[in-house]
């Protein structure tokens, strides 16, 4: 097994100080964005990855970071994450289901927040493409109007994605993916 990543927790964020140690992750999975560069051409770069808590968590869980907070260094345990990260986003748990569900599937998941979605999900990666899918994440008993889904079918029309609903069951350990297809009559 390869060594892990050195990652500083620091206030909502994860850093790899290390450009070399950033770019490898980068060139992983498209984790992370690099301080300062919107839009990397490349995956090698001369600056510190910035992770946000979501990835964070997940590359602890698959044993490919270490993270540590602190002049001392003390090591930060995956429940800490956890921790943390249910306090920076709403239905962490229902969220974090479907981001590794789709990480698993070998999918690359970056935040929506500029679609007006949870995920926006690519399968080579930012730079490689534009994401094909904007996806959303509902509890099985959350409730949606068809006013709601009309506009988030219309966003998706006009950024060129395609619209996802992610139910996340966390009781039956289960996700379902409904997706929506726009066509004129």
């Amino acid at each position: 097994m390869a060594e892990k990543i050195d990652v500083e927790f620091i206030e909502n964020f994860l850093v790899v100080w290390n450009p070399s140690s950033g770019s490898e992750l980068y060139r992983k999975g498209f984790y992370g964005k690099p301080l300062g560069i919107a839009k990397p051409k490349t995956p090698e770069f001369n600056v510190p990855l910035i992770l946000d808590m979501m990835e964070g968590l997940y590359l602890s869980q698959k044993r490919m970071i270490t993270v540590h907070e602190g002049s001392e260094r003390k090591k930060v345990s995956i429940r800490k994450l956890q921790q943390m990260a249910k306090r920076l986003y709403e239905e962490f748990e229902e969220k974090y289901a479907v981001y590794r569900d789709l990480r698993d599937k070998g999918l690359i998941v970056t935040p929506g927040i500029k679609f007006g979605c949870d995920f926006a999900v690519y399968k080579y990666g930012p730079g490689v493409e534009h994401a094909p899918y904007m996806v959303s994440v509902k509890k099985t008993e959350s409730a949606i109007t068809a006013t709601e889904i009309v506009k988030a079918g219309r966003l998706a029309t006009t950024v060129r994605k395609r619209f996802i609903i992610a139910v996340s069951d966390l009781e039956k350990g289960r996700i379902d993916y409904l997706i929506f297809k726009w066509f004129k009559a």
